[in-house]
């Protein structure tokens, strides 16, 4: 009878490992922190954290670290917005924010906001945008421009062959360059801390 499979076990074991060798441990390493009888054993094992992406496999055949141990979160179900609803705690999946939040990592970078020019959208003060260089605003992109020499972070409206920018607070007018635009990449998420550590 082949054994059960205590993945939050296994995990922290694997994890607590990697924090202390700067590496995964190798098949005949896992056999002994885990207590495998057979070579086998470990091979099913190693095939089931693969296919959970928890560890991966490099062109060589070692095991690198997959999502999970990369700093994955827990994606235990939905919660509902509008009327309150009866939550049922149920793993769906493992979410690194790295991958959940940017697709092209060598091009992004981090901005933290200051002013209230964009809070009609829900970026407030203090707030962290993630940028993607390189990418093509499109009308309506929220983008980091630079225009006339300073730097801002505004609504990219095309008409036509104009250029505006515009606020997302009523506060502010818009924005039409007079002589420099430069983009300096596409808004593609904002994150936002709310317990005050």
């Amino acid at each position: 009878m082949r054994r059960r499979i205590n993945f939050e076990l296994v995990v922290s074991k694997i994890r607590t490992f990697h924090i202390r060798q700067k590496r995964l441990p190798s098949f005949s390493e896992l056999q002994a922190l885990l207590g495998y009888a057979s070579k086998g054993g470990v091979q099913r094992l190693v095939n089931h954290l693969v296919e959970r992406r928890i560890v991966e496999k490099d062109k060589t055949g070692r095991l690198i670290p997959g999502r999970f141990l990369e700093g994955g979160f827990k994606l235990l179900g939905s919660v509902q917005a509008g009327f309150p609803s009866p939550a049922e705690e149920e793993l769906i999946d493992v979410i690194s924010l790295d991958e959940f939040l940017v697709q092209k990592k060598e091009a992004s970078f981090l901005v933290k906001v200051t002013g209230d020019s964009m809070i009609e959208e829900g970026i407030k003060p203090g707030d962290i945008v993630i940028v993607e260089k390189g990418k093509d605003p499109k009308h309506g992109d929220i983008v980091i421009a630079q225009v006339d020499g300073e730097w801002t972070m505004k609504y990219y409206m095309k008409h036509g062959k104009e250029i505006v920018l515009k606020a997302a607070n009523r506060k502010y007018s818009p924005i039409k360059p007079k002589n420099e635009l430069v983009v300096g990449g596409v808004v593609v998420a904002c994150i936002r801390k709310y317990a005050k550590r």
